[in-house]
Order: C-alpha cells, then sequence, then structure tokens
C-alpha cells in the first residue's frame, strides 16, 4: 500500500547541532550547551508564538533565540558574527543516514514530503545543500498557515496541501512534540530516536514505531 511520508527537516534530517564546531572557536568549551540551549529557546519562542497567535517567520525565532543564548551565557558575539552564525544556520548538515536513506526511500511507491516549522524557502534551501531536494515529492511548511507545529491546523494543513488521508499518512519525527501533534491529527508517526537518552513525553500518547535512525525506518518500510 502507497503511503504518504512526511519527514520533519529540523532534527530529523538535518542535524540542528552542526554548529557546534563554528561555535567552539567563538565561545569555546562551552559551545555544545550554548547549541542545546539555542536549539531548546528557538522551539520555546515558537511555540509561544503558535500560542500567542504571534506569528512570525521561523528564522525571526532562530534569530531571536541566538540572541538570548549570548545573554544567557554571556558571550559577547558582535553582530557580524551573529549573522555568519544565522547564515551558516540555512546549512546545517544532514545526519550521516539521511541521504542513503532518502533515496532508497524515493525508489519506492510512497510520497515523500518535507514538512518543516521553517518557510519553504528555507528548507528547500537546507534540503538542497544536503543534496536531498530531489527525493521530495513538494514542500509543506507551516507558515504557509501562519503558526507553527504541533498547532492542530498545521497537521490538517498537510493533508489537504498533499491531497492525503490521515490513515495512509505518517509522520517521521525525531521532536516527541511533533509526533505527539501528529498523532492527535489521525497520523500514523514514527519517533526518530537520535539520542538513546532522550525522554519521550509521558502525555499517555505513544508512537506508532521507534527507530534509531532512518536506515531502521528504511528497512521497516522495504
Amino acid at each position: 500500500m502507497a503511503l504518504t511520508l512526511a519527514f520533519d527537516v529540523y532534527g530529523t534530517l538535518i542535524n540542528t547541532h552542526g554548529l557546534v564546531e563554528k561555535l567552539h572557536t567563538l565561545i569555546g568549551e562551552r559551545a555544545s550547551d550554548f547549541s542545546a540551549t539555542w536549539r531548546d529557546k528557538q522551539l520555546e519562542y515558537s511555540f509561544r508564538r503558535a500560542v500567542m497567535g504571534a506569528y512570525a517567520d521561523f528564522s525571526i525565532c532562530t534569530r531571536d533565540a541566538l540572541e538570548y543564548t549570548c545573554r544567557l551565557y554571556q558571550v559577547d558575539i558582535d553582530h557580524v558574527q551573529k549573522q555568519h552564525l544565522l547564515a551558516a544556520y540555512t546549512q546545517l548538515p544532514a545526519f550521516p543516514d539521511t541521504r542513503e536513506a532518502l533515496q532508497q526511500l524515493a525508489q519506492l511507491e510512497h510520497r515523500l514530503f518535507a514538512f518543516s516549522n521553517g518557510s519553504e524557502h528555507s528548507v528547500r534551501q537546507l534540503l538542497l545543500s544536503a543534496d536531498v531536494l530531489h527525493c521530495f515529492h513538494g514542500v509543506v511548511s507551516a507558515a504557509e498557515v501562519s503558526t507553527f507545529k504541533p498547532n492542530p491546523t498545521v497537521y490538517q494543513h498537510f493533508l489537504e496541501t498533499t491531497a492525503s488521508n490521515a490513515k495512509t499518512t505518517w509522520l517521521i519525527s525525531s521532536n516527541p512534540f511533533d509526533i505527539i501533534g501528529a498523532e492527535q491529527a489521525g497520523f500514523s508517526t514514527a519517533w526518530i530516536q537520535r539520542d538513546s537518552r532522550q525522554v519521550f513525553d509521558p502525555w499517555g500518547t505513544e508512537p506508532t514505531a521507534v527507530f534509531a535512525d532512518l536506515t531502521e525506518l528504511l528497512t521497516q518500510l522495504s
């Protein structure tokens, strides 16, 4: 049976901590912690904007989160350096398994879509840089409905845009909030647990399947 596969991008296909080495040259041994806080705050700002109805592009959440993190860590990064970091964020590296898994999945009968809180332009730029854009039937962005996942509106928008049925649609994501949101919308879900130490939110909702990486997902779907 042909399935619609909705792939989250940030943290699932693309490594949001891919700038740690660059950060290390600026702030030293705190680079990993800085990167983690930057990512956590980026997501928090998107959630807060969605709840408040104060939408701004995901890149604004990323920029504001960087500013917050610099202040929290009392890091003196000048404007030019911040702009270089934000520019680098648009070309984050893919995880090692991303390209091979997507290329093989694209050869199957399933329809693959990138499904992200990022703008369509930003997502296409990331996927093109990772040499996987050609694997997808299209890109669906939460920006098109001016809110962010896990708002139910975003998942409904995906189904309508791709002419998909929730019963034959799988969300593939490393983000538990995204998995829970998709489950609530009737999707099947595959949680990519890229870090074995990561804990799934105890909300009484569990993913349909759990995989350590996209290679395990490919094996299952093949």
